[in-house]
């Protein structure tokens, strides 16, 4: 790793890594595209998709991402590891990546930026107690970049200002503190609300549906609130493609509001909502007609 002085308006002219080679675990939707703004600003982007779908291979080379044989040469040629996956797979893989670093004796910062418990990544962190890894909580809000446009990724931790050097490379960087979890909190408050509001929304619609009065809350909504239907009807168009990876989402989201006194139980009935999506369409499929889509859904699971 390089060291260099950075001149920064919250550390200026102290000592700090410069960040010049990014690792993506792993090159999905979101990884991709990150990777793929990072590397048109200028950084160098590995990945390791030992192991990983063809699809996997076909967003890399797409996104310019450059493929390394194992964890252990990521962790040796990177300054930063984007961990950016579903939430089930997050934990697994910082023990991965902070194996591999004691394996070749290597240094390096690992950000998760998945949708996951604050008190999920503090055990991440406990985790990653003496292998030469440090944790910086991140959380992504929006999608992955396009057009010029990119996600916000909030950032918390000691070493949270490395993340802060890729603001602008296709990302929007908020800093939100030395702590570990507080990254990850603002997260799940804000998927809380978010696809909280999809599944509930795909509920209600479900629930019309079997009660044989869809075709009149249909006509309700387009009459007094219109903005929500259309946000419904947006929402399930979405949903073959990322249902399955909300579920650990809303089941993440629910352990945080538990951990603090607040109920669990709209988001494990939002979880629940996704597994029912999840297995009655196949990934990626168009749901442009939001009256089939509820129709089908409607269908399963339901005994009068």
């Amino acid at each position: 790793m390089q060291w260099c002085v950075v001149s920064r308006l919250f550390q200026a002219e102290e000592l700090n890594m410069a960040v010049q080679t990014v690792g993506i675990l792993s090159p999905g939707e979101m990884g991709a595209g990150v990777g793929g703004a990072l590397r048109a600003a200028g950084l160098t982007v590995l990945t390791c998709l030992a192991g990983r779908s063809p699809a996997s291979h076909e967003r890399a080379q797409a996104a310019g991402i450059e493929d390394v044989p194992d964890l252990g040469a990521l962790v040796e040629r990177c300054d930063l590891i984007l961990s950016i996956l579903v939430p089930a797979r997050a934990r697994g893989v910082g023990v991965d990546v902070g194996a591999a670093a004691r394996s070749v004796g290597a240094t390096t910062v690992l950000a998760d930026c998945n949708a996951i418990a604050p008190q999920t990544v503090q055990a991440m962190e406990a985790d990653l107690e003496g292998s030469g890894v440090t944790l910086v909580d991140a959380g992504i809000v929006g999608g992955p970049p396009r057009h010029g446009q990119g996600p916000r990724v909030y950032v918390s931790g000691s070493a949270a200002h490395l993340l802060g050097e890729l603001d602008g490379r296709g990302i929007d960087v908020v800093d939100v503190g030395p702590k570990i979890g507080k990254a990850s909190a603002v997260k799940m408050c804000y998927a809380a609300m978010t696809k909280g509001t999809t599944a509930l929304r795909t509920a209600l619609l479900v629930a019309a549906r079997r009660l044989d009065v869809y075709d009149e809350l249909i006509a309700e909504m387009e009459h007094s609130q219109a903005a929500a239907l259309g946000a419904a009807t947006q929402g399930m168009r979405r949903l073959p493609t990322v249902a399955y990876r909300w579920i650990g989402e809303m089941e993440e989201i629910a352990s945080t509001f538990q951990h603090v006194g607040v109920t669990p139980d709209f988001h494990t009935g939002a979880a629940q909502v996704y597994r029912e999506v999840d297995a009655a369409f196949v990934r990626g499929e168009d749901l442009s007609d939001l009256a089939e889509a509820v129709t089908r859904l409607a269908g399963t699971g339901h005994q009068d």
